[in-house]
């Protein structure tokens, strides 16, 4: 039972508080417990962690007021920082360790909470996992408040509402939910708040964490929650009627319902001229479907389908495979995962190193085997093909997806041929239709149909065009336009 703080408890309680807090601090070497005199004789002690405050900001707000002046509370010497009660031991913990300066105010048998947190952080910096030529080059950073401050700055309107939550025993992480009252559904918001407060961990340290607690589906490949680091594409999708989730010490921001589509677009597509934007995203979607089908679709025509090869074609394949010891499948599967050990290894090293290390993957150890007859010259163009085709992908999570999706499809050819290849796609569509997100179709405006919503699918139309809001997320206000409400 948390212990409520009494406004008349005497000087024997506030030392009670004293000694249980000290012990709270025991074997805390960033712990300070100082004593200062307020006035002639009043004592005061403050306690704080030392890694947590600002100390310039302690000796100019808290010290030299109280040693200056004569007061007679502690809450009217300190003006320049925020004050609030504490109410309970919890709540002085709680506090102390947010960075608040904890102080017990002799005159009015109170003790008091000064925040005076250390704001530690990088300066804003351009995106590095969604870099565009046009459009803002600012990004999220670890400090919430600070991706609140730039989502309101594009933001200026008191319907944008913000509503905390804290999760993790042991963290303490603050989510932050964000959303435009009288635009979104109120179900999305009801169902996102219900989902927060029902996760159970002791810890979460990133964004992509709470996700996993929070999505429809746990077991699939494919997110339910946009990540982004980008505030302009937060401030997009909440005028579109989305809500957008911030995590304390996280850079990235989730953004909820999406659809499978969201996860193929770019922010850089709402800045270009629309024929050139749409373009783009034509060649964004080839890619997708050439990047997961092209070597599952060389195996099963070298296994089962070689009579479909034009004769000179077939020559180049049968000269190419004539001295490798491995099936299609096995030089295939060789080379998928030769790729990914090359891409991993080059993420984890230092990035001058990295380059020096992609060239060695893609040039010295590509030929060396082919000369070794490790793999068909013929599979190395078009796996090199299929690894630039990834990177067209703009979602970093999808295209670990993606590998593993291609693994599967490489499986059914080897086994089936063209026919384990449709096969696959039909099962992977029929996957993605059973998702949802934050409750909506996940293949929509597909399944269902919403033809206007086509306007920005596989095309990006003109912006003069989207005159409504997406129709699978039921928004209260349907036109964009100020005189349709």
């Amino acid at each position: 039972m948390v212990e409520k703080y009494d406004p008349q408890m005497k000087n024997h309680q506030m030392s009670t508080w004293l000694d249980e807090l000290k012990q709270k601090l025991n074997h805390m070497d960033d712990a300070d417990i100082v004593e200062l005199r307020m006035g002639t004789s009043a004592s005061v002690h403050l306690l704080y962690i030392k890694t947590l405050i600002d100390p310039e900001r302690l000796n100019e707000t808290v010290i030299q007021p109280l040693h200056r002046s004569a007061c007679n509370s502690l809450s009217s010497c300190i003006t320049n920082a925020k004050v609030s009660e504490v109410l309970s031991i919890e709540d002085a913990e709680q506090k102390i360790m947010q960075g608040f300066i904890l102080l017990n105010d002799p005159v009015n048998d109170q003790w008091l909470g000064v925040q005076l947190e250390n704001p530690l952080g990088r300066a804003v910096e351009p995106s590095q996992t969604e870099t565009v030529i046009y459009g803002a080059k600012d990004s999220f950073s670890e400090q919430i408040d600070k991706n609140i401050t730039m989502l309101r700055r594009r933001l200026p309107i008191t319907t944008l509402k913000t509503e905390s939550f804290t999760i993790g025993s042991l963290s303490k992480t603050k989510v932050v939910l964000l959303y435009i009252d009288g635009l979104i559904n109120p179900e999305f918001v009801s169902l996102a708040r219900k989902k927060i407060e029902s996760v159970d961990f002791d810890q979460f340290l990133d964004s992509s964490q709470l996700a996993a607690f929070i999505e429809d589906h746990n077991h699939t490949v494919f997110p339910q929650f946009l990540q982004t680091d980008r505030p302009d594409a937060c401030a997009y999708a909440l005028g579109e009627g989305k809500l957008t989730l911030l995590v304390s010490n996280s850079p990235f921001a989730l953004i909820a319902p999406i659809t499978f589509f969201h996860l193929l677009q770019s922010p850089e597509d709402y800045f270009l001229r629309w024929p050139v934007a749409s373009f783009l995203r034509l060649i964004r979607y080839g890619s997708f479907v050439v990047s997961l089908t092209m070597i599952p679709f060389y195996v099963a025509l070298t296994t089962f389908h070689y009579q479909m090869v034009p004769l000179p074609l077939l020559y180049v394949l049968l000269e190419s495979r004539s001295k490798l010891p491995f099936t299609p499948f096995a030089e295939g599967f060789f080379m998928i995962v030769t790729l990914e050990i090359i891409k991993e290894a080059s993420l984890r090293m230092p990035t001058k190193t990295s380059q020096t290390l992609g060239v060695i993957g893609g040039i010295v150890i590509g030929q060396a085997a082919v000369e070794a007859g490790f793999a068909s010259k013929v599979l190395i163009v078009l796996m090199g093909i299929s690894a630039i085709a990834f990177f067209l992908v703009p979602n970093y999570q999808v295209t670990k997806s993606m590998v593993l999706l291609q693994i599967l499809l490489l499986i059914l050819a080897s086994f089936l041929g063209l026919p384990g290849i449709v096969i696959g796609l039909i099962g992977i569509l029929a996957h993605l239709h059973a998702l949802t997100s934050l409750g909506q179709p996940y293949l929509a405006p597909i399944a269902p149909f919403y033809g206007k919503d086509w306007n920005d699918l596989f095309i990006r139309g003109p912006l003069i065009w989207m005159k409504t809001r997406p129709k699978y997320l039921k928004t209260l206000r349907k036109w964009r336009q100020e005189m349709k409400k």
